[in-house]
């Protein structure tokens, strides 16, 4: 994993092969991810899932890191920035957003987080002064309006019951963790920290929260042991956590947080794309705009600069 310079964190280059790669990395293994997230949603607590999910996340990423020859050795200072991404982006994030699908669809999950690269161009801005460009501001929001367009039928069949309003504000809530994660993964680069040991340190402490905050609910910790459970356990801790989060957020560092976070509308498409395989998902002419929306935004935002 390379360290991000500061020039690069602002997202002032252009894409290069690497940062092509990185992309479709990441939009690939999390779009995968909704399906695999529908095998979590069992009796086993949420947090006790995504606990699990991290400890063999962590597992992973620290024995690599080690491999890889990195320094894991990093003074309190650094370590209150390792405890911030994991309360962040690996507990917070993900335990909120398993709540959300007990309560909501999973079409409808995918666009409330596609809104993460909404988010991303306004927190760049509050908290670094990173001012968007018109054409990233515009594609981000193109790319919205087509996700919008994709589920309109779920959107307007769901009751918003106060179960189906309480999903909404899990996952509402879940964006906006994995957004300010996002600012603190940038700031934590551009200080020169690299990516393979902030993210290993960061999955530590989320796992670390996750197990206190179980301990602390009196949930039990056994796990589902159907094949289902497992294989999407371990989809999600080795596909979705570590090489799906290392490839996210060295892009983050490599081309800014509002191009990097365009990742997030992009793979509710490849959700979609397996939802019409493997669960009959019938196409509309609305769909159809959504798809052409979302990926001439998605050309718009690889061309900003």
């Amino acid at each position: 994993m390379s360290v991000a310079s500061p020039a690069a964190s602002t997202g002032s280059h252009g894409f290069n092969a690497t940062d092509y790669g990185l992309y479709a990395v990441t939009v690939l293994a999390w779009g995968f991810s909704w399906i695999a997230m529908k095998g979590q949603v069992t009796h086993v607590a949420p947090e006790v899932s995504v606990f699990w999910r991290f400890v063999l996340a962590a597992a992973i990423m620290m024995v690599w890191a080690r491999y890889r020859g990195h320094d894991l050795s990093f003074p309190l200072q650094d370590h209150l920035r390792f405890a911030g991404l994991g309360a962040f982006l690996f507990s917070t994030n993900f335990t909120l957003f398993y709540y959300g699908a007990a309560h909501l669809p999973s079409g409808l999950l995918a666009v409330i987080f596609s809104t993460a690269s909404i988010f991303n161009l306004f927190l760049g801005l509050l908290l670094f002064g990173q001012r968007p460009n018109m054409l990233a501001l515009a594609a981000g929001i193109l790319g919205f309006a087509g996700i919008g367009l994709m589920f309109w039928p779920t959107l307007a069949s769901a009751e918003f019951s106060p179960e189906t309003l309480f999903g909404l504000a899990m996952c509402i809530g879940g964006t906006l963790s994995f957004c300010f994660g996002n600012m603190l993964s940038a700031d934590t680069q551009r200080r020169g920290i690299g990516v393979t040991p902030a993210t290993a340190w960061g999955m530590v402490y989320g796992m670390i929260f996750l197990g206190v905050f179980s301990a602390l609910r009196g949930q039990s910790f056994q796990i589902d042991w159907s094949v289902t459970y497992v294989g999407s356990l371990v989809y999600l801790a080795i596909v979705a956590s570590v090489i799906a989060f290392a490839s996210y957020l060295t892009l983050l560092g490599r081309i800014g947080s509002a191009r990097a976070g365009y990742a997030t509308v992009m793979f509710p498409v490849v959700a979609l794309s397996l939802s019409t395989i493997f669960e009959g998902y019938q196409w509309t002419p609305l769909a159809a705009a959504g798809l052409i929306c979302v990926l001439g935004g998605n050309l718009m935002m690889l061309r900003a600069r």
